[in-house]
């Protein structure tokens, strides 16, 4: 049997993976890892919608190997349910890629899985406490401790798992095709799921996100006064993002980022309108 060699990412950097290629796997709720500092109401967690999409041009090989184990993709998601333990990852891995191509955004409704195609739609029901979320699957793990899937932490708080930081929950796949796409937006997020259409269109790079205007305007000033760009606050019902831009290239963003990192902000978040 022969195996092509694709790229994997889960919580790290982009790694060529073959047949004799290890990935490192992560810890979920390291000591580099963590919830952010401000708090998320519950309330405005929404479901991740189902949709249709075509698969992910990353991720999504027949097999891979991490820690001298084999994975095995799953054709398809059809009828995939299963119980197990779910953990989640947060700060860390907050803005890098995820094994999809996408953006790991902790307040976003996504998991990920080690066999699911990517993406999946999925419902978690926390066996505890029989509280239900959907979220997307569209990264690669956990890889440690037989758990069966990792969760973003603005799902982890709407499950009730974030404090314990495990749960046993049950995964079920879910059909996009045959479900109503009428209600909450598949990008659904515990923090502003869209910039402002005030601003001009392009990429940002996220400072910060508060549910308290006074402090994010705080933010905007002091790094106003110190970098050459834009800075504006983007709101959305009860959240105000902090926003450096817009930028209407990669080298304008790497720019921003590496002033924005010499002011000690190293925890990012890059978005397109």
């Amino acid at each position: 049997m022969s195996f092509k060699t694709v790229h994997i990412r889960h919580h790290s950097s982009w790694i060529p993976l073959t047949a004799s290629v290890l990935l490192s796997a992560c810890g979920t709720l390291g000591p580099q890892d963590g919830p952010p500092q401000q708090t998320i109401n519950i309330e405005d967690i929404k479901d991740a919608t189902p949709k249709s999409e075509a698969l992910s041009k990353y991720g999504n090989p027949s097999s891979y190997v991490v820690a001298g184990k084999r994975y095995y993709v799953l054709e398809s998601a059809s009828g995939y349910v299963k119980r197990g333990t779910a953990s989640w990852y947060g700060t860390k891995f907050h803005g890098r890629r995820t094994s999809s191509g996408e953006i790991y955004d902790m307040y976003a409704m996504t998991a990920a899985h080690k066999s699911l195609p990517l993406p999946t739609y999925v419902q978690i029901t926390n066996l505890d406490n029989q509280k239900s979320a959907i979220v997307k699957v569209n990264d690669r793990g956990p890889f440690h401790d037989n758990r069966l899937i990792d969760l973003s932490y603005a799902a982890a708080v709407k499950l009730g798992i974030a404090e314990n930081g495990t749960a046993q929950v049950e995964v079920k796949a879910l059909d996009a095709t045959t479900l109503d796409t009428t209600t909450p937006d598949a990008s659904a997020k515990a923090q502003p799921p869209a910039p402002s259409n005030s601003v001009t269109t392009g990429h940002f790079v996220q400072v910060g996100a508060f549910a308290d205007r006074g402090n994010a305007e705080q933010l905007q000033k002091q790094i106003a006064l110190q970098i050459p760009f834009p800075v504006t606050i983007s709101s959305v019902n009860t959240y105000y993002r902090v926003r450096v831009g817009p930028f209407s290239d990669k080298q304008q963003v790497e720019a921003a980022e590496s002033r924005l990192l010499d002011l000690g902000i190293n925890e990012t978040l890059i978005l397109s309108d």
